[in-house]
């Protein structure tokens, strides 16, 4: 009995000094307090799905609407039809032969496919590239075509996105992008597609899965992911960004969520550097009325990614990315960790909030001086998500980092509420909250499983990923988790209540 007391009196102790000694935090992360002693799992889990069902317990708990919700969303511009079949089974019809894999910023051949296949399933990472020779991709597509489990599903990082936040009765969204015949069917009847946005033809994307433990020659997946590729012209130019601009006056959205820009990669430079310049004025007409969010995906020319950090970023209030294209990112821009060649695993949550408050310090506004609009970014890898915000501008964070590991085990796991029979805890129990000193020991709680700390007048909320075992899809998990943020997600500034 007096071990018993004795452990209450000094846990009790120990929170108020945490509490204490947090008190620079804003006001409403300090009535969540997930700083704890907790145990590992191995320690609080003497029977199976222990600690999973805590913590998918105490997501529900956490997980409300925020008080001011968006009702009007506009999306664009990306948008296409996924042609998903199993990469192993398709590079095996097309009879090549497996060798040691390699990155290519472009493919141009059968055999550049197999190599970058092979290098991303080797480290069980997502990539997407452009396929430069139109007729090869084609018989490659129609090679796909014939495969008896090949689906079609909407694709594209702005469909997707709009098909989630349609899923809400309470929004309304407008999508612009190139909406093939095909793509119109499959889009849910309450999304709005303007007439501009509509053409002739589909744009096609291949999306080559692969599951944990699969085999393609010597090469083996760690874990399941994709790989994409596709000759998308209309896509690759953006030709939907200024309709999404004019479309915005009459539309009045609460939110514009813009995606697309990897894609005018395969351009070539020239090509790139002036529709990106187009890309600055058209987001510029925006940015005064009414929030951006910016979605991104993966890329590998620095120097475009350069251009978008220094005339994108800046412009935007939101960005989502993963752990290559945070990494990428700061690659790009020499920044903290940037000699890196490649995630070790899972990424160091050390090394990853360094990256973010680097971002946030750089291209956006933890200055208050600062011309740059960026506040909010919310990172996603396989093991556990973080959103880091500056602090005064996003209210509602704890929730919609929660909702976002949420939906992104219940959408892998194609179940509407969390399975703990199909799901693992795979986040690291104790970390830190920077790589290098000064730097605080965190830990885990699986009753109050979103993190904080706060670095200058930055906060980061991080939370543990319920990893599904056996996912039946990976495709557009970035999308759901980054879309289901935003909507549990508000703005507390009202810089935005000017009329357009």
């Amino acid at each position: 009995m007096w071990k018993t007391a004795a452990v209450v009196v000094l846990f009790a102790f120990t929170l108020g000094y945490l509490i204490q000694s947090h008190s620079h935090l804003p006001s409403h992360v300090l009535g969540y307090f997930s700083v704890s002693n907790s145990l590992k799992p191995e320690e609080t889990n003497p029977t199976p799905h222990v600690f999973e069902e805590a913590i998918a317990s105490a997501w529900e708990a956490l997980i409300s609407a925020p008080v001011h919700q968006w009702k009007r969303i506009a999306v664009g511009v990306n948008a296409c039809v996924d042609v998903v079949v199993s990469g192993v089974r398709l590079l095996e019809a097309l009879a090549l032969a497996p060798g040691r894999g390699s990155d290519h910023e472009v493919l141009e051949s059968q055999e550049d496919l197999m190599e970058a296949f092979l290098h991303f399933m080797e480290r069980g990472a997502a990539a997407e590239r452009f396929f430069t020779d139109k007729d090869v991709f084609l018989s490659i597509a129609q090679a796909a075509a014939k495969d008896p489990s090949a689906q079609l599903y909407v694709g594209g990082n702005a469909a997707l996105m709009g098909q989630k936040f349609a899923s809400y009765p309470q929004v309304t969204v407008l999508l612009c992008g190139p909406i093939g015949p095909k793509l119109h069917q499959l889009l849910v009847d309450e999304i709005i597609v303007p007439p501009e946005s509509l053409q002739e033809t589909d744009e096609f994307h291949l999306i080559l899965e692969y599951q944990t433990g699969e085999q393609l020659g010597v090469t083996k997946a760690p874990q399941a992911n994709r790989f994409i590729f596709s000759h998308d012209v209309s896509n690759g130019r953006m030709s939907a960004l200024e309709t999404l601009a004019a479309s915005v006056e009459e539309f009045q959205p609460d939110l514009v969520v813009l995606s697309g820009l990897h894609m005018m990669e395969g351009m070539g430079k020239e090509l790139w550097k002036e529709r990106l310049e187009q890309a600055v004025v058209a987001i510029s007409d925006v940015r005064n009325h009414v929030p951006i969010h910016l979605e991104l995906a993966s890329m590998t020319d620095q120097d475009y990614m350069s251009s978008i950090m220094q005339e994108v970023i800046p412009i935007v209030n939101s960005i989502g990315l993963n752990e290559q294209e945070l990494l990428f990112f700061s690659q790009a821009g020499r920044g903290p960790h940037w000699e890196l060649t490649t995630w070790d695993g899972s990424p160091d949550v050390g090394r990853v909030s360094d990256i973010l408050l680097w971002i946030l310090k750089q291209h956006g506004r933890s200055d208050p001086s600062s011309e740059a609009d960026l506040t909010r970014i919310h990172f996603h890898t396989l093991s556990y998500h973080i959103l880091a915000t500056v602090d005064g501008y996003w209210g509602n964070q704890v929730a919609a980092v929660a909702a976002g590991a949420r939906v992104a085990s219940c959408q892998a796991c194609g179940v509407q509420a969390v399975d703990v029979q199909k799901v693992i805890l795979k986040s690291p129990t104790e970390f830190y909250s920077s790589y290098s000193e000064p730097r605080e020991q965190l830990k885990l709680d699986p009753n109050k499983p979103v993190t904080f700390w706060s670095r200058d007048n930055v906060t980061f909320y991080m939370t543990p990923v319920l990893v599904c075992k056996q996912p039946l899809r990976t495709v557009g998990l970035g999308d759901a988790i980054s879309a289901e943020g935003l909507l549990y997600s508000e703005m507390m500034s009202d810089e935005f209540q000017r009329p357009l």
